[in-house]
């Protein structure tokens, strides 16, 4: 709520209405004329004095007062509702102004996919932590999509194909999917030419995605081609499916942030390099706001510069 002065009728007549939202809100919302004079750290004949003048200026009854409570008339209560939204919104603008001028502090909330979440958020949390003392960050690292709207998540990192048409959304990577195997199965692989090839092999299937049987190959050589695979193997994890690949349980499709580490130890071979699936992109997402504070804003700011720096490292 905004703070106020004694002096009700001081500064532009838009500041000096803006007060008198105030005063009124208060009152609503604490049921007294004394309680709201309180609150705003005001004199009661204040309040009062401008509530009344409210009244006056619209010639309709706010409130009604007895000796016990003050309560909204109809009109009132749609009047506050409307009031409400604005010094809400207000407050926004002067919590915004005060960010852009303070350092990260507090704590950060925020949630992400596991597989993503483990291999490059916690990392990036680390840094973050370090860079700003100040900051704390408490993290849900989930598969599932949690709401933005409830709760009091400030950001999301969502990695894939955005569905949310509500939130506010940053992109600040993207990925490659990747046909993987183990390097055990690297005989067997050698003479694979076409996606169509890999149909009988075995095949990991990772049914947290939507689509985990059917996939769309490219090549600037030759024209597309989907291939529907046989799995042997259901998971409803990434990282469970990276697991069981390494273990040469067959073939499967997984994000370059999830494999990198492998392709580059020999754990894990790119199949059908020639051949590519389609990419998909790293997205940070708000709540709708106006502004962000400085704790997201640099968090947000240090995960893009990481994500930069991972897309230049070859796999």
């Amino acid at each position: 709520m905004l703070k106020t002065n004694s002096q009700g009728e001081s500064g532009p007549d838009g500041l000096g209405n803006l007060r008198r939202l105030a005063y009124f809100v208060a009152v609503v919302e604490t049921g007294s004329f004394t309680a709201a004079a309180e609150r705003l750290g005001i004199t009661k004949a204040v309040v009062s004095q401008q509530v009344a003048r409210l009244e006056r200026e619209f010639r309709t009854s706010l409130l009604v007062r007895t000796t016990r409570k003050v309560q909204a008339t109809d009109v009132g209560r749609a009047f506050y509702e409307r009031c409400a939204v604005v010094l809400r919104e207000a407050a926004h603008a002067f919590d915004g102004l005060a960010e852009r001028s303070a350092e990260p502090s507090g704590t950060l909330r925020l949630t992400a996919p596991i597989d993503y979440g483990v291999g490059v958020v916690v990392p990036a949390i680390a840094a973050f932590t370090k860079r700003y003392p100040a900051c704390k960050v408490d993290a849900v690292l989930s598969d599932q999509t949690l709401d933005l709207m409830s709760g009091n998540i400030e950001m999301a990192i969502r990695v894939g194909w955005l569905t949310e048409t509500s939130e506010q959304a940053r992109k600040i990577g993207a990925f490659r999917q990747l046909l993987v195997a183990s390097s055990s199965m690297a005989g067997q692989l050698a003479r694979l030419d076409t996606p169509a090839d890999i149909a009988a092999l075995p095949f990991v299937a990772n049914t947290a995605l939507r689509e985990h049987l059917r996939w769309t190959f490219s090549s600037d050589e030759v024209e597309a081609q989907m291939v529907h695979v046989q799995a042997s193997i259901f998971l409803d994890a990434t990282l469970a499916v990276r697991e069981a690949v390494c273990q040469g349980a067959g073939l499967s499709v997984l994000p370059d942030y999830a494999v990198a580490a492998d392709l580059a130890a020999g754990r894990l071979i790119e199949v059908l390099p020639r051949w590519r699936l389609p990419s998909g992109g790293i997205h940070a997402v708000f709540p709708a706001a106006r502004f962000r504070p400085a704790k997201v804003r640099a968090f947000v700011d240090l995960l893009a510069e990481r994500e930069a720096s991972r897309r230049s490292t070859p796999l």
